[in-house]
């Protein structure tokens, strides 16, 4: 991995990431093929849209069809026929939305399987050997996300377990030529979120993310710890908000140096008839378009805009034809990408601060109309 920061304006940056499988314009917004697949997406409908790098699920992978398959493939690339760049978790988070169901040891978790209710046990080393297997371009240490609300104690015992794995998980990993990020946890506590960026660079890694956020803490809580990373984290290492992904959300985390972005909602969205545009959120459910034969936003150069109405995106969904999902898919992770290109042009224009001022005013003013 190379890592270049092209151009910065106060503390958001531009760069450019480049990877064995592609080079990636920061800041990049990533989708998530949980399953080996983004949902309602071909590779092809995927590429169209501009996109270079997507998301994949550890956990979910291991566990269906199993690592030893894909890597039996040649690795997630040749699996699902996508030539570009992957990232993969660790399986943390979904350890995580186990709750009680999983047992966290300092050797690992211990879990009944989803699928069949087996037992299995996940640790760092392997969850490393499985991202080894996966053939990633970007694999995540183990890490144990801190539940919110947490006191004090408990999110300082996750943190400091999290960092022991940490250290494990860069041990395994050794010399293998993926890229490995460590992940900063600590709740929703400065002193705790400094003492783990610490020791996560004092270990070293290509990368930084930002775990542990989005798990029902506020929003002035999250970006008080982003207030706090950015100035800790290395400012030559490529930085990575797990799990946060609406357009505000994506413009304030640039704004604090976030370079790397991931979330279902688009797509989530896109298969429950949400769908953005320049004017807000559309709900194309809405008996209101039944008979309306605009594309959903007139601004928008996607193909479905070109082609096809909110009428009959409507008709498409109250059919529940699969159609529809692969429509509204289309269109909102190209929103995505069009309001990262914007993001990017922004920063490089010096701008970025005006063009976020110009964002909330255009919401603002839409929805007092």
């Amino acid at each position: 991995m190379q890592f270049e920061l092209q151009t910065s304006d106060g503390t958001a940056r531009a760069g450019l990431l480049k990877l064995e499988h592609a080079e990636i314009k920061t800041p990049v917004f990533m989708p998530v093929g949980t399953a080996a697949t983004v949902k309602a997406m071909t590779p092809e409908m995927l590429a169209s849209t501009g996109i270079k790098i997507i998301l994949a699920n550890t956990f979910h992978l291991m566990l269906r069809p199993g690592a030893d398959v894909i890597e039996k493939q040649g690795g997630l690339h040749h699996f699902m026929a996508w030539p570009h760049a992957i990232l993969t978790d660790s399986g943390g988070f979904q350890v995580y939305s186990l709750g009680q169901l999983a047992e966290v040891s300092e050797q690992g978790v211990l879990f009944k399987s989803p699928i069949d209710g087996d037992s299995v046990f996940l640790d760092a080393e392997r969850a490393i050997e499985i991202q080894h297997q996966l053939g990633a371009d970007i694999i995540m240490c183990f890490d144990e996300c801190t539940p919110y609300p947490a006191e004090h104690k408990r999110a300082q015992t996750s943190m400091e377990l999290s960092m022991r794995w940490a250290q494990r998980s860069k041990v395994k990993h050794g010399a293998h030529p993926a890229t490995l990020f460590g992940i900063v946890q600590g709740g929703v506590y400065r002193d705790l979120r400094e003492q783990s960026a610490q020791r996560l660079m004092q270990i070293g890694f290509d990368g930084y993310a930002v775990g542990g956020l989005a798990v029902g803490e506020s929003n002035t809580e999250r970006l008080q710890v982003l207030d706090t990373l950015g100035p800790l984290l290395p400012d030559d290492k490529p930085r990575y908000l797990m799990g946060v992904g609406k357009p505000a959300d994506l413009i304030e985390g640039v704004r604090r140096g976030i370079d790397m972005f991931d979330c279902v909602i688009p797509t989530r969205n896109a298969r429950s008839g949400f769908l953005y545009t320049s004017r807000g959120l559309l709900r194309i459910r809405q008996a209101c378009y039944r008979d309306d034969f605009r594309a959903i936003d007139a601004h928008c150069s996607c193909y479905t805009c070109k082609h096809f109405s909110r009428a009959y995106l409507r008709h498409l969904d109250q059919n529940k034809e699969i159609l529809a999902s692969i429509l509204n898919t289309i269109h909102n992770l190209h929103y995505f990408q069009v309001l990262m290109c914007d993001i990017r042009q922004a920063i490089q224009n010096r701008s970025f601060n005006q063009y976020a001022d110009m964002f909330y005013q255009r919401q603002q003013r839409l929805a007092s109309e």
